[in-house]
């Protein structure tokens, strides 16, 4: 249990430096956050992995399966984490609108592709690399981290709750 724990923080906390390093690499005027913690993680990206693990082997044995399901399976998880934040939070952290086959603006076939492809590439490597080290941590740290988290999480909430705006996680509003 510890080790998927860990493998959602860390998925979370790669998730975020990929928005970061996205909004960099396009120049994106609108650096907003795209998660709901105050911490720098990106629970949709945790979510996801996890979704994707989860999965029969038999469906993600080859790159095409892993690419195909994995990218099914983030979808929904995206579709489902963006559906929850709107109708929970009344807050939308991304909004795929005006791109080509999006459905409700909380998914795109550009970005589920997108996804697959990342999948694919990158998670065998990584969890081959990270497992080893992810069941290493002893269970005092994955107890702190797991109070940080619940504090965090309790703390964003309470923040969208009350403002119903996303920019107000960032650290110059807090």
């Amino acid at each position: 249990m510890a080790v998927w724990l860990w493998l959602f923080w860390t998925y979370s906390f790669l998730g975020y430096l990929l928005e970061r390093g996205f909004a960099a690499a396009t120049r994106s005027p609108h650096q907003v956050r795209k998660c709901f913690l105050l911490l720098p993680m990106c629970p949709v990206y945790g979510l996801g992995v996890l979704a994707v693990l989860a999965l029969p082997s038999v469906l993600t044995e080859s790159f095409w399966g892993l690419a195909l399901w994995g990218g099914l399976a983030a979808t929904v998880v995206e579709y489902v984490v963006h559906l929850a934040y709107d109708r929970l939070l009344h807050v939308r952290f991304w909004d795929y609108s005006g791109l080509w086959g999006n459905f409700r603006g909380r998914v795109c076939p550009v970005f589920s592709v997108a996804w697959g492809l990342l999948l694919a590439a990158v998670l065998p490597p990584l969890q081959e690399f990270l497992l080893p080290l992810l069941g290493a941590v002893p269970p005092a740290v994955t107890y702190a981290m797991a109070l940080l988290f619940t504090a965090d999480t309790v703390a964003s909430l309470r923040v969208l709750w009350l403002t119903g705006d996303p920019e107000a996680l960032t650290l110059r509003a807090i």
